[in-house]
Order: structure tokens, then sequence, then C-alpha cells
């Protein structure tokens, strides 16, 4: 929920900037630039010099930071330049259903009818809160970006729920370096347009350099979310995760209230209300599905030798299970 929280700030922060002149490729470079300087230093101190455990993990790491991170954003932004910003958030939250389904097919294991409710209540709860209605013009080009968003979406859950050997906030900053240095190519070569003008933007009835809101999005929606999220994600499984991050809009409305003055209406309050019960719904069938193999066992439930790695211990150091024990001469 702390990380749900510290992502939904992304967009009232930065919303006055980009009406400001910014383009949203450059916001985001810098975004996940700062984010991954920020980053470094905990993401060294809790790797402590074990670059084995990273080599190992370096697929995961290019994976995560690839699609979960950079693709994600990049691939929301390109959909938002075509479509409403409620239908391609709305598509891009369609991640966890995805993992559903990926679950069913991996596991060839149905999910439980109580996470096949859960997830109905939610998504549905998540069309009020978005609250599309009217005459929507669907883009092909943009709907086909919102599923790329949605499937990064998916996958930043899938490969941060892996049981691997490297610390959550360690695997949080290498993706973010390996996410920033990819959107940076990106820009380079212009797929994302970067504008960066010198300008002041009004934050809070105040009147601020384009440094502040920058700032401030670097260090909540992006060093501080993703690294909480990547530890909850581990304790929680993706699953639960997954949709419990549907919280983001609610808090996204929610500030968009407090700092925009922009008030939610009737329809988006039963929307929220429908999005907390489908979580609560989830949440209960995902114990059901665990035991059932139809969802895997969150990583932090899985046991140390299980991800192991053999750098990490010698196996002609480890005797079997059922020899027995003689001392040497």
């Amino acid at each position: 929920m702390v990380a749900a929280l510290a992502f939904a700030t992304s967009g009232p922060v930065v919303k006055p900037l980009l009406a400001a002149g910014w383009s949203p490729g450059a916001a985001i470079v810098v975004r996940l630039t700062l984010g991954a300087l920020l980053l470094a230093g905990p993401a060294l101190w809790a790797l402590r010099g074990r670059w084995s455990v990273l080599r190992a993990d370096a697929g995961t790491v290019v994976g995560l930071g690839v699609m979960g991170v950079a693709g994600a954003a990049t691939l929301y932004f390109l959909a938002v330049d075509r479509l409403p910003v409620a239908v391609a958030l709305l598509v891009e939250f369609t991640g966890p259903l995805l993992l559903v389904l990926w679950g069913w097919v991996r596991s060839r294991r149905a999910p439980s009818r109580t996470t096949l409710v859960g997830a109905a209540l939610a998504m549905g709860g998540l069309v009020l809160v978005l609250d599309v209605t009217g005459a929507v013009t669907l883009d092909p080009l943009g709907l086909l970006f919102a599923l790329g968003a949605a499937v990064g979406n998916a996958a930043y859950f899938a490969l941060t729920a892996r049981p691997i050997a490297l610390p959550p906030v360690t695997l949080a900053g290498a993706a973010m370096a390996v996410g920033a240095a990819t959107v940076g190519l990106l820009a380079l070569v212009g797929v994302l347009p970067v504008a960066a003008p010198d300008v002041r933007v009004d934050v809070l009835g105040a009147t601020v350099h384009w440094a502040v809101p920058l700032a401030v999005v670097g260090v909540l929606p992006t060093a501080v979310a993703y690294g909480v999220s990547a530890a909850s994600v581990r304790l929680l499984g993706e699953r639960v995760a997954s949709f419990l991050g549907l919280s983001e809009v609610l808090f996204a409305v929610l500030l968009a209230w407090v700092l925009l003055s922009e008030a939610p209406s009737g329809v988006q309050l039963v929307g929220a209300a429908l999005v907390v019960a489908g979580v609560a719904v989830v949440r209960r069938g995902a114990d059901r599905d665990v035991d059932s193999g139809a969802a895997p066992v969150p990583a932090a439930e899985v046991a140390p030798a299980a991800v192991a790695r053999p750098t990490d211990v010698p196996l002609t150091d480890v005797p079997p299970a059922d020899a027995a024990v003689t001392p040497r001469a």
C-alpha cells in the first residue's frame, strides 16, 4: 500500500510540468535516471560485494529493467499520446488479469472461483473509478501500445516475485539502472520525443523551478516506490501484489482531489469500494491457488536453499542428507 501511494504521486506532481512544456519522454528519462542514482547506494550496501549473485540473476535484472520498468513506462506514455488517459490506464492495469491467465496456462490448473470473482470485482471497480463514459476514440496503435504496457506491468510483478538470491532493493536498483539506460537510448534514437524547456511551474499554489517536481517524482514514485514494492512483492507473491497495485489508481484519484481540486464522483467512490472488495477476495483465493499449484509460492516462503546459487555454496562441501557423519582421521 505504501508503494502504491508513492507510485500514485507521479501523476499529480508531474502534470503541471507537462502542462508547462516538458515532454513525457524527457520526464521519464530524468525520473528513471534520478531514481537509479538514489537507489544505487542502498542497492550496493545490500549486495555487500556479492557480485556472483548479481551475475547469476542478470537475466532477471535485464528483463525487469527492459520490460517492467522502461517498457511499461514508455509504452504507457505512447498510448496516452493516442488514447484518453482513462482508457490507457484501464488497459495497462489489466496486467493482474494477464498474470492470472499466465498462471493458468503455465500450471494447467484453473484459478479458484474466489480468485475469478475477486478479479471481476476489482476490474469492474477500476472501470468505474476511471469513469470511462461517453464517446471514446480507440486508436488501434494506441491500444497496441496500451496492451504492451499491460504486458510490462505483468512482467514487473512476475519477475520481481521470482525466488532469487538477489536482495529486493538491489534488484530494484539494478533494474532501474537498466531501465534508465533503455529509455535514454529510446530518447537518443528519437522514439521518445524530448523537450525540456527551462520553465517555472505552479505546484500547490506556488511557482517553483522545474527541478522541484522532478526531484519529488524521482524520490517518491520512483526510488521509494520501486524499492518498497520490490520487497512487498517478495512477501505477497505476484498475484496478490499485482491486484493490490490497483490501489495506485485510487490513491491517484484522492491525490488529484487534494492537490488539484479534482473531486471524485459518486460513481468513482462506488468503483473504489469494488476495487477494495475485489482485492480482498483475490487475497483469500490466493492461498487456495498456491495450495492447488495454480499460483507460485511467494518468494519469502521459499526455503533459502531453493534460491542458493552454486557459487554461494560449494557442492563438494555439502554431504548427502542421508549420509552418515564420520570423524576425519
